[in-house]
């Protein structure tokens, strides 16, 4: 069930766990490593199998599993193949925010630690934020502000702005290793405490605070954005309160 090490990859497999599983995550950690590099082709499906000492459709169900995950490419013809594919952070922050959001679901954190998280994350953001905005970023909050107070908007359309506005900031950092590590927070918390509090929360109150915070980035206001920012979370966590005092009533 298993070989000698061959090339970069660590060929030895446990018979006890699922095989493409562990031959997935062989390549992974050989493209992690940095010895399979982005754009080399692997070996072929035939060299795999032998290497492992499996067969080739559990070869090949290794390498499904690792073009679900982005990781690597194929191409067709003379010259084709698998390739190590280059990750970029746009793609890898709708795998985080979709993980964040089933955690958040699947493990049943409760609302005040989701809200703890995101504007702790968040706040983290606003000095780099406020020191390298650009002209763009200002754009786009204001646009969402804009869109916030069109009182035909449906709720989901504000709730979904509202995301936007704030991945706007935290994008405004200019960091985008920052800007993806905060996008579980933002983009899958963030979802969660609209979903709670949209039917009780005032538009015209977050749209207000949206506005500040904007002029508060316009001026690299630190404090002034800071301020807004933790107004919108006590706000956030009054209105949950109270609606779970009125449905425990």
């Amino acid at each position: 069930m298993s070989s000698s090490p061959s090339g970069p990859l660590r060929t030895d497999l446990e018979g006890t766990r699922d095989l493409s599983a562990q031959i997935a995550d062989a390549i992974r950690a050989a493209i992690v490593a940095g010895t399979l590099r982005v754009d080399e082709r692997l070996p072929s499906e035939a060299e795999l199998s032998d290497s492992f000492g499996v067969s080739r459709p559990t070869v090949r169900e290794a390498l499904k599993r690792l073009a679900a995950q982005n990781l690597i490419r194929t191409q067709r013809g003379a010259t084709g193949g698998a390739f190590v594919n280059r990750m970029t952070y746009e793609a890898a922050r709708e795998g985080l925010v979709t993980t964040s959001t089933l955690l958040l679901s699947m493990n049943d954190v409760d609302f005040d630690t989701a809200v703890e998280a995101r504007f702790a994350l968040e706040a983290a953001c606003v000095p780099l934020a406020c020191a390298r905005r650009r002209d763009d970023n200002l754009a786009r909050m204001r646009d969402e502000i804009t869109r916030q107070q069109d009182e035909s908007l449906s709720d989901e359309a504000f709730c979904a702005s509202d995301v936007a506005f704030h991945r706007a900031l935290v994008d405004a950092t200019g960091n985008p290793v920052l800007a993806y590590q905060l996008a579980g927070a933002v983009e899958a918390m963030q979802p969660l405490m609209n979903m709670v509090t949209f039917t009780a929360r005032s538009r015209a109150r977050i749209s207000r605070k949206h506005q500040r915070i904007h002029l508060g980035l316009t001026n690299r206001d630190v404090p002034e954005v800071l301020a807004n920012l933790a107004e919108i979370e006590n706000y956030t966590r009054r209105i949950a309160a109270e609606l779970r005092e009125a449905r425990a009533d």
